[in-house]
This record gives structure tokens, C-alpha cells and sequence, in this order.
């Protein structure tokens, strides 16, 4: 067999492919709308996915630029009275006695030991609560998020040194840590 030149190769192989195609048309023109609606369905969601993807980026981008609703018109909670309006947080018997601040003799009313200490108030009792940011233990990550850029180094040190000694939240101790490196890294 002698050696012909590559480009007559090429179009014989293209050729013998065409006639090839042409013989099996008649099997494959039956399943040509199904292939077609396929393909269409696969590039209406990939389009989907994509718009998709850009409203996340976008909602990343923009969650710092809005506040966070406290309690979003939509909720609907067990707790709710007539569905319209939430009732007041539940609080325990003792919890308006531990918001309060006592000083170190106080006794509640109640007549001084003989001693005349007060038992069980060597030291101040802790507060409830930080002060740099009051209802801290209370709120949500996506709450505590909203709230961190109105706050300096010493609050955010504050409010970490509190969740440390107190609910040692991972995600708060991570964010507080976070917004405390960023605010140091500016100044």
C-alpha cells in the first residue's frame, strides 16, 4: 500500500464518517426531540444554578449593609399568643434576682445572720450579662454579626472574656477573636 499524503487521509476518513451518518440517520432522527428538550432542560438550570450562585455572592456581599431583624414578620413561633404577637421571654423564678445588683452586706430583706455576714456573699456576685453589650447571652450569631462593628477592642475583649467564663460558644469565641484581630490589624 503506498503512502498517501495526510490531508487525502483525512478526507477519505471524513468521507467514510459522513456516509456513515447518513445510514444512521433514520435511527437517530427518531431520538432527536428527546436529545433536543434534554439539552434545553440542562442549559435552563445550569442557567438557574449560575443566577443562583450570583444571589449568593450578592446576599455575602450586602450582609453587612443591613440590619438584622430581631424577629422577622414571617416567624411563627409556639410561643406565639394569638400568632401575631410573641409573648415575653420566659424567665426563671430567680432571674430578676440575679439581674439586680446587691451590694456585699445586703441581705434581701431578711434579718443578718448572727455572724454578721451575709453567707454566700464573700465577692460580689457576677453580672448576668456583659455591659458592653446588654442581652449579649441572649442573642443569635446572626444577631451578635450585626451588632459587632458598632463595638471597640475593649468591648469585643469584654464580651469574648465573658462567653469564655460563661457558654464558651465556639462561634461566638470565633467571631469575637475574628472581629478583635480585624479591628487590631486596622488601627
Amino acid at each position: 500500500m503506498s503512502s498517501l499524503p495526510f490531508p487525502v487521509r483525512v478526507a477519505a476518513g471524513l468521507v467514510v464518517t459522513a456516509v456513515e451518518e447518513v445510514q444512521s440517520l433514520p435511527r437517530t432522527i427518531v431520538g432527536l426531540p428527546i436529545t433536543a428538550a434534554s439539552q434545553v432542560l440542562q442549559l435552563s438550570m445550569r442557567a438557574q444554578q449560575v443566577v443562583t450562585e450570583l444571589a449568593i455572592k450578592g446576599d455575602t456581599a450586602l450582609e453587612g449593609a443591613r440590619p438584622v431583624e430581631e424577629a422577622p414578620s414571617w416567624a411563627r413561633f409556639d410561643d406565639d399568643t394569638d400568632g401575631r404577637t410573641p409573648l415575653p421571654p420566659r424567665r426563671a423564678p430567680f432571674d430578676d434576682a440575679l439581674a439586680a445588683p446587691r451590694s456585699p452586706g445586703s441581705t434581701n430583706g431578711h434579718p443578718r445572720p448572727v455572724g454578721g455576714t451575709a453567707i454566700g456573699l464573700a465577692e460580689e456576685t457576677p453580672s448576668v450579662t456583659p455591659d458592653a453589650l446588654p442581652g449579649y447571652e441572649t442573642m443569635t450569631i446572626a444577631q451578635l454579626r450585626a451588632r459587632l462593628r458598632g463595638l471597640s477592642v475593649d468591648q469585643l475583649a469584654e464580651l469574648l472574656a465573658w462567653e469564655s467564663a460563661h457558654a464558651d460558644r465556639p462561634p461566638f469565641v470565633t467571631m469575637l477573636t475574628n472581629r478583635i484581630a480585624t479591628l487590631t490589624a486596622e488601627s
